[in-house]
């Protein structure tokens, strides 16, 4: 019933991915749908999103839920990402905000954005659950001179529009509280935000949902999706069904085609790659005058991003390949694995213990959805967190149950985030644009630096 955009490998949710994260988490037993059952809602998808629409439905609301995973909760994104709690949950500026939906609804997606931070504070503390919270705030930093004044210019729009902290460091600065190394040029502390264990968040979100009643079940792909009467029935391949008055779509980078026509061809989705090395010792840290726990991206528009783990591992992120075969994530790792070296040269071929990819899910709207579809307004969507969504998806989660149960006027949305992204045309030929995005990108990347260099 369903297309996918890239190589079956990518979907194979019989198996999780191995990450760090995955090895350093305690997976509780979830059971598959074996038979009909019914309830208020019913939530396609158990990451960030739909857990946590489920959790607030129950807990604040008293409305009944049932989850459905294709693999298990956590499988995608909400437990493969690099755990790092930021803002903005989108590609779009402040300033292209601001024209096309004005300063006040800028301002009012950037205060929901950043108490999705808060949320990932309160949520773990509320319910009792550890996240292993590392850092203060976020750090940008310029991984060529000529990309600090960019920096510098969006955190005056940042500190403007919403009051948030932001410290300008040159050089020697951004040494002292972050790093060294070749492609370090100064940067910005950005005062809000922190660093988790993205497992621990999720697997908590999905032991607060199951206290307050929400039945979860992995491996239950949705296969079929009826109508009858006002009612929906989600059929999983193994034939059991859920009956639900209203549905949420919460599957993100992972939202096939042909699972509801109202959101087909809506996402774009991209791979993402991590790393994460052995342990560091202190001779090794003090070499790159490494100096935080705060997590770390760079400037580039195809950017890096990174941390040190507890453990003093680093994790290491970028961009991933346009086919999502596994002969070319191996070539895109080793490619990261070079670049590596090259930021931090006393590194360089340095062990690395785990490596993975998933999807993130970019828009034509650069910026989340959430709603309900227009012409059927009992199914609900919430997506497009554009690699930031550790704060932001669970606080969607939150968004669209205050909505099932309070609706739209008592519950309102900003308008950044009403309404579906525009399709994609020629939906096959996803993958080709996004490596014409790629393309273009990196050619932006590389003019900005000869502008620079032209200009010494």
């Amino acid at each position: 019933m369903t297309e996918r955009v890239f190589d079956a490998s990518l979907y194979r949710y019989d198996r999780v991915e191995p990450s760090y994260w995955e090895a350093t988490a305690e997976r509780p037993t979830v059971p598959s749908l074996v038979q009909d059952e019914a309830a208020d809602v019913a939530v396609i998808g158990g990451g960030y999103t739909g857990l946590s629409t489920a959790l607030h439905l129950a807990r604040d609301h008293g409305i009944e839920a049932v989850v459905l995973d294709a693999g298990v909760p956590a499988w995608g994104a909400s437990g493969r990402n690099g755990g790092l709690v930021c803002i903005p949950p989108a590609k779009a500026s402040i300033p292209e905000m601001v024209r096309r939906w004005g300063r006040d609804e800028t301002a009012a997606f950037y205060r929901w954005a950043i108490a999705g931070c808060d949320l990932a504070r309160t949520l773990p503390a509320d319910e009792g659950f550890d996240v292993c919270a590392q850092g203060d705030g976020n750090l940008e930093v310029a991984d060529h001179p000529s990309r600090l004044a960019g920096l510098v210019e969006e955190a005056g729009h940042l500190t403007a529009l919403t009051g948030v902290p932001t410290r300008i460091l040159d050089r020697a600065a951004f040494a002292e509280v972050g790093h060294g190394g070749t492609e370090q040029f100064g940067g910005v502390h950005v005062g809000v935000g922190f660093a988790l264990h993205p497992m621990a968040y999720a697997l908590g979100l999905l032991g607060a949902a199951r206290r307050r009643g929400v039945r979860v079940y992995a491996h239950s792909p949705v296969v079929r999706w009826d109508r009858d009467g006002s009612d929906h029935r989600l059929v999983a391949a193994n034939g059991a069904s859920v009956r639900a008055r209203r549905v949420v779509v919460a599957a993100n980078g992972w939202t096939p085609d042909g699972l509801h026509r109202g959101l087909d061809a809506r996402v774009l989705p991209a791979i993402s790659n991590i790393l994460v090395t052995r342990p560091l010792g202190d001779a090794e840290l003090a070499a790159e005058s490494w100096n935080t726990e705060t997590a770390i991206v760079n400037a580039r528009t195809l950017l890096f991003y990174y941390r040190l783990l507890p453990d003093r591992r680093l994790l290491f992120g970028a961009r991933g390949d346009t086919a999502g075969t596994t002969a070319a994530a191996d070539r895109m790792q080793a490619w990261m694995h070079r670049r590596l070296g090259e930021l931090f040269p006393s590194w360089a071929g340095i062990e690395v213990d785990y490596r993975w990819r998933g999807l993130v899910a970019m828009t034509r709207k650069r910026a989340p959805s959430i709603g309900a579809v227009n012409d059927d307004p009992s199914v609900h969507y919430a997506f497009g967190y554009h690699a930031a969504g550790v704060a932001a998806a669970p606080m969607a989660g939150k968004t669209v149950a205050d909505a099932i149960a309070l609706g739209s006027a008592a519950a309102p949305v900003p308008a950044v985030l009403r309404g579906l992204p525009a399709r994609f045309p020629m939906a096959a030929m996803r993958r080709l644009a996004l490596a014409g995005a790629y393309l273009w990108y990196g050619t932006r990347d590389r003019l900005q630096e000869l502008r620079h260099t032209g200009a010494d």
